[in-house]
């Protein structure tokens, strides 16, 4: 099949998770965006403007990853190059999620790291998120320090902006958002009563040698 009606599976697949991503409350009606990479060359993304909650798969976008638009009926999420970035420099990665997480992202504007260490999931799953500088939204600046950072760790806080996760598969990438969420929200809960108690350096470092989160991350 040619044009807007390749890979309609796949294209359902992007739309049923912004449709859930917006349904879980992780994303607002105009922010955020979804990639999965379907080979070497094809990438399928969410569009720019478009509503979140009713996103349907003939809405997605199919884009080469040298950028070329190959669904030019479809204005592409002006976050394209971000994502493409983290293709190019992580070939393990076939998913990347963009969104604005009200209790995660709302530590991308304040001096305080989200704790993953108070529970053994968050570390699992989210490892030390990656705080990226601030760089104008939409710009191959922020494209590029994001594809920079992201051979450092597969969850990044964009300073003043958002979070991004990827992973294998779009379930993958999915997880991580939504456990860096819940990680955020008990940072401000301990936070708050002063009563914390975290894991052990030696019970992180476990971890850490167990499930290999991403062997170049920083260690704690």
């Amino acid at each position: 099949m040619k044009g807007r009606l390749r890979y309609k599976n796949e294209r359902k697949e992007v739309a049923r998770f912004m449709r859930r991503l917006y349904r879980q409350g992780l994303t607002t009606t105009s922010g955020g965006n979804i990639s999965k990479r379907l080979t070497d060359d094809v990438i399928l993304i969410t569009p720019s403007a478009t509503d979140k909650g009713k996103m349907k798969w003939k809405e997605v976008g199919i884009v080469s990853i040298k950028g070329r638009n190959l669904t030019p009926g479809i204005k592409l999420s002006i976050e394209s190059t971000l994502h493409l970035g983290i293709y190019k420099k992580n070939p393990e990665v076939s998913a990347v999620i963009h969104a604005h997480s009200v209790f995660a992202s709302s530590f991308t504007a304040m001096d305080t790291e989200i704790n993953t260490c108070l529970t053994a999931e968050a570390r699992v799953i989210c490892g030390k998120p990656m705080f990226v500088p601030y760089k104008l939204m939409g710009t191959p600046e922020l494209a590029a320090c994001v594809a920079d950072n992201s051979v450092l760790a597969d969850v990044l806080l964009l300073e003043n902006h958002g979070i991004i996760t990827f992973g294998n598969s779009l379930l993958n990438a999915f997880d991580k958002l939504e456990v860096l969420e819940n990680a955020a929200k008990m940072t401000l809960i301990t936070k708050m009563t002063g009563n914390i108690r975290e894991m052990s350096s030696s019970q992180v470092q476990e971890i850490d040698r167990l499930y290999g989160h991403r062997k170049k991350i920083t260690q704690t």
